[in-house]
């Protein structure tokens, strides 16, 4: 492993593309240091572990949560992130998705992608030398899921742990229903599909999940029986019910999730008392979810957009830090100052005479 002088050791250079590529272990020790920085900024005092880096965040359509997220992160680490909208960079069109990953490793210390299409991320990962984080595709959301996995410790039902909890995710197969699916399963938790039969998880989610179970001692189930799912969660999850280019299918989706897997107050009523509500946002009110029940006492979903925030602080500093050399001391930083100072002062520059 390369270590450069005074033991500072430079791990190799790992990407964040989906829960599954992590033990419980490792994810387990990301949600501690998740922990450590949320108390950090209640306190005012986040370090500065990622001082004078910068993030590359791709977005390939609009985002609230995913991009105010990662880039008060980044600021609040000491760095800086760079939003690169859609149309503004040459992603996959005029320039190739090699060129790009090799471009931004040179300039960037991390890129952040949200895709349309997984794979393109997959690529951008393949051919980056600096850590790719999936800010989302049509398959997975694993900075969403990892937020998720701490929102719900913090909400834990009173004596119970993670894995004595039930997670049941009503609506459509979204990419956040895969994502949860997941890292639930790979936490022992019981996950429960409950969605009509059309749209409910594909049968390789599902062997995803029993292999997960088989390590974790947890369960998946499909359903379409949504009342007896409610019955028994700790956590009634629900998102939109239709994505990206599902718009034509807006009417055929309501007819047939409307009303019965709408969460309401009598959906939630079924549900035992503790059990909280959650939602990734944004939410299509009165659509999947009623402002009664995303507005009312048992609703985390504003818990789980600020957690967003300490979740990004966390997989930033997990994947990025590793992988940078120790800060420039002072007396090297001074070095440079002088030698700049010295070379504009040969080359006619008038330069301030009064230095820190």
């Amino acid at each position: 492993m390369p270590c450069l002088p005074g033991g500072h050791r430079i791990l190799p250079v790992k990407h964040f593309v989906d829960t599954q590529d992590f033990s419980r272990e490792e994810l387990s020790e990301l949600v501690g240091l998740i922990l450590l920085l949320k108390e950090a900024d209640r306190d005012g005092a986040v370090p500065d572990l990622l001082r004078g880096r910068s993030l590359g965040m791709i977005f390939e359509e609009p985002s609230t949560r995913t991009r105010v997220s990662f880039e008060v992160a980044m600021v609040k680490l000491g760095g800086h992130a760079l939003y690169l909208k859609p149309g503004e960079i040459h992603l996959g069109k005029r320039e190739s998705l090699y060129d790009t990953a090799k471009v931004l490793s040179r300039m960037c210390d991390v890129i952040e992608a949200r895709t349309l299409e997984h794979g393109t991320v997959v690529e951008l990962a393949a051919d980056a030398e600096v850590p790719v984080i999936n800010g989302l595709t049509d398959y997975n959301h694993p900075t969403q899921a990892v937020c998720d996995l701490f929102t719900i410790s913090e909400h834990l039902p009173p004596g119970r742990r993670l894995n004595e909890c039930t997670v049941v995710f009503v609506g459509d197969r979204t990419n956040v229903c895969s994502s949860t699916m997941f890292i639930a399963t790979q936490f022992g938790m019981n996950f429960v599909h409950a969605a009509p039969a059309a749209y409910q998880a594909p049968p390789e989610w599902v062997e995803i999940a029993t292999a997960n179970c088989a390590d974790s001692g947890g369960s998946v189930a499909v359903t379409e029986d949504v009342e007896a799912a409610v019955a028994a969660a700790d956590f009634v999850y629900t998102d939109l019910w239709w994505w990206v280019d599902q718009e034509d299918e807006i009417p055929a989706r309501r007819a047939v999730f409307m009303p019965r897997y709408q969460v309401n107050e009598e959906l939630m009523a079924r549900a035992p008392e503790h059990a909280k509500f959650m939602h990734c946002l944004p939410a299509s009110r009165g659509v999947e979810v009623t402002d009664a029940v995303i507005d009312g006492p048992r609703s985390i979903v504003f818990d789980q957009a600020e957690n967003r925030l300490h979740a990004e602080k966390g997989i930033l500093v997990w994947l990025t830090y590793p992988t940078l050399g120790p800060p420039a001391s002072p007396k090297l930083r001074q070095h440079y100052e002088d030698r700049v100072h010295d070379y504009l002062s040969q080359v006619g520059w008038e330069v301030a005479t009064a230095r820190p």
